[in-house]
């Protein structure tokens, strides 16, 4: 009974995980226009993708792990159910592969990253990773590829025929597609990403070393900071490149040394133990590549304060004012300008929001750019006495 209750809770611990964090990331790009770049649509795709395992998939997968495997929907929607599972872990995949690529190019070359990477290139590189995967788990299942006998598997199981003996939803495989499978979707992503991954590494020690060569030797302010970025990024490589690693590499390689043998054989512990690890990889993506980057950790903070405030939109003074196109907090020292104080400026117009005409305003932009804020810039006001 308490090994029960105890699977149960790390089970829906890992969805909730899942859920909770990448609804988050979607939530800080969608509400936040700082985080509206092209170089984010990789890390939403990455954040849906997870979302839909985590809804789609892991509440089936718990049911099976506590049902032994057993599936009573019958073998149409357990294949339905596989392929789901193999298409978002492969999009999950392919999205990291992307991830590091575009991140590469954002460092060795930031003046030219913008014509390299424009949104309708990331576009067609998402709906490239969808496309394959997509292609990779529902065409081989439902054509028999994947077994032995090249038959549709699970195709004769009437709904509830799990209750008979040795009648498991699970993926099967032959000797020539595991090996096919696992280096197009494992094993080739994990040495592009450490190759990617090492280049950056070279690239931001080369970018370290020129700050130093170019720092007079009595400054050693700007040498320790150097130093300092140079060891950061040494630890979110390590981090980002050994979560990765951990989830998946065990699986793949238990995955690949199970389909050699003859025979299948029903799931065990370890292979579910295993399973599980990947899908936790799912609920670190959100930790690990929004969270390591400051303005997604500024706009986790304003989010997670302004829900739990659960003040309105438009409120009344003192609380938290939570909008779809900014944050900011009311009534602390620290914070930005109250809302009065915030005007907007249309690029083609020719009128300005003011006050009186007794006072003028110096408009002091505030920060971002027209092509993130929509054509628009946001203003602070200053009151100027008239002279």
């Amino acid at each position: 009974m308490m090994s029960t209750v105890l699977r149960w809770l790390v089970l829906v611990s890992v969805i909730v995980l899942t859920v909770g964090g990448n609804v988050l990331v979607c939530l800080a790009v969608l509400l936040s226009r700082r985080l509206r770049r092209t170089s984010n649509c990789f890390v939403v795709s990455l954040a849906v993708t997870d979302l839909l395992l985590g809804l789609l998939v892991l509440p089936l997968s718990a049911l099976l792990e506590i049902r032994g495997g057993r599936w009573p929907l019958g073998g149409v929607l357990c294949n339905v159910y596989i392929s789901l599972d193999v298409m978002l872990c492969t999009a999950s995949i392919l999205t990291l592969l992307a991830i590091s690529v575009d991140r590469y190019l954002a460092i060795s070359a930031p003046l030219c990253y913008p014509r390299r990477v424009t949104p309708c290139r990331a576009s067609l590189a998402i709906a490239a990773i969808w496309t394959l995967s997509l292609a990779e788990s529902f065409v081989p299942i439902h054509l028999g590829w994947n077994t032995v006998d090249y038959s549709v598997q699970h195709a004769d199981w009437p709904m509830g025929a799990a209750q008979q003996e040795e009648r498991y939803c699970h993926y099967e495989w032959n000797n020539s597609y595991v090996l096919l499978d696992s280096f197009v979707l494992f094993y080739l992503p994990l040495v592009l990403m450490c190759g990617v991954y090492l280049l950056i590494f070279r690239v931001a020690r080369e970018q370290v070393r020129r700050i130093r060569a170019t720092t007079p030797s009595f400054s050693r302010s700007a040498s320790a900071a150097a130093s300092a970025r140079e060891h950061k990024a040494a630890v979110t490589l390590a981090a980002v490149l050994g979560a990765f690693v951990v989830c998946w590499f065990p699986y793949f390689t238990f995955y690949t040394c199970k389909g050699l043998q003859a025979h299948m054989t029903p799931p065990t512990f370890l292979h579910s133990a295993m399973l599980w690890l990947g899908y936790f990889n799912s609920a670190l993506n959100p930790i690990l590549y929004p969270a390591l980057n400051r303005e997604f950790r500024r706009a986790y903070g304003e989010l997670l304060r302004c829900r739990t405030a659960g003040c309105p939109c438009r409120g009344s003074g003192g609380g938290c004012c939570c909008c779809g196109r900014m944050w900011w907090r009311r009534g602390s020292s620290n914070s930005r300008m109250p809302a009065t104080h915030h005007r907007r400026v249309s690029l083609g117009g020719v009128r300005v929001g003011g006050r009186s005409s007794a006072e003028h305003s110096v408009a002091v932009i505030k920060g971002g750019t027209t092509g993130e804020n929509g054509g628009r810039l946001v203003v602070q006001d200053t009151q100027v006495p008239n002279l």
